[in-house]
């Protein structure tokens, strides 16, 4: 018998696609809400859904973001035949969102053992999304929101697709809090802010999927709760992004920063009383 449900799969389908994205840590709320449920979070079978269904929502990053992605890889695809076309803004970001995967790849090889191991505790998580939101807030709050996304250049690149490694170490951090605070401290404006860190995650995120793809659907999970969860991970992930976007264009990331911070006591709260496991 699949260790989850169909119903547990909506649910949970629903929790991935809704904070992959945001700022909010998709890693912190798939565990509160698989505690609360009564699925066993340290499940081989529960662990590898949760990677599945990722999937989805990777999935729906690429088709919403399509029009762009065509643009760049198509300019990229010129600058390699044509020396001229190299000068385009494209041609460069395209390179640079690979340079700025480099890092948190090698960092995701060579600390593999702590990231499967004590980071991975959900004491940890609790923690960086309490300490993620203090820089959020601070972020939001320093930067000068002056530069839009045709004045990015290749430190900014370098920095942000860096600042991932934060979220890869602290899961809690939240790979998007950690890439839009370090954009925001670099004066992009919250829109080209939010925009550079779906852009700079599309690689890691699917080559993250794809990697814990090949294990995870060995795992028992039951295929009718996997291809459940990752559809509506997909469908929800997909509004989630597009109501960012329009959020961030005229709002502060503080409701953000009061959000984590809230579940960030929960979850502590949780893990105090043993409703959860770390």
């Amino acid at each position: 018998m699949s260790a989850i449900s169909i119903g547990q799969a909506v649910v949970l389908g629903a929790v991935e696609g809704v904070t992959e994205f945001l700022p909010v840590s998709s890693t912190g709320h798939l565990k509160i809400v698989e505690g609360l449920m009564g699925i066993p979070v340290d499940d081989d079978a529960v662990i590898g859904f949760s990677a599945v269904i990722q999937v989805g929502a990777i999935a729906a990053v690429l088709v919403y973001f399509s029009k762009d992605i065509a643009r760049i890889v198509s300019a990229w695809g010129r600058g390699l035949r044509d020396p001229q076309e190299r000068y385009h803004h494209d041609y460069r970001f395209a390179w640079w969102v690979v340079f700025a995967t480099v890092p948190i790849v090698l960092v995701g090889l060579a600390a593999k053992p702590l990231i499967k191991g004590p980071l991975a505790s959900l004491w940890v998580v609790a923690g960086s999304l309490i300490v993620g939101s203090g820089v959020m807030w601070w972020a939001d709050r320093t930067g000068r929101h002056k530069r839009g996304e045709d004045d990015t250049s290749f430190k900014d690149a370098m920095l942000v697709g860096g600042s991932q490694i934060l979220a890869l170490l602290f899961p809690g951090f939240s790979r998007s809090g950690a890439t839009m605070s370090t954009a925001l401290l670099l004066d992009l404006d919250r829109v080209a802010a939010t925009r550079l860190s779906f852009f700079l995650g599309i690689p890691a995120l699917t080559g993250a999927g794809l990697y814990e793809l090949k294990d995870a659907l060995g795992t028992g999970a039951g295929a009718a709760p996997l291809a459940v969860g990752t559809l509506v991970s997909f469908v929800v992930a997909y509004a989630s992004i597009a109501w960012l976007l329009r959020f961030v264009a005229r709002h502060t990331f503080n409701a953000f920063v009061i959000y984590r911070i809230a579940v960030g006591v929960l979850l502590f709260g949780l893990l105090g009383a043993g409703v959860l496991q770390s």
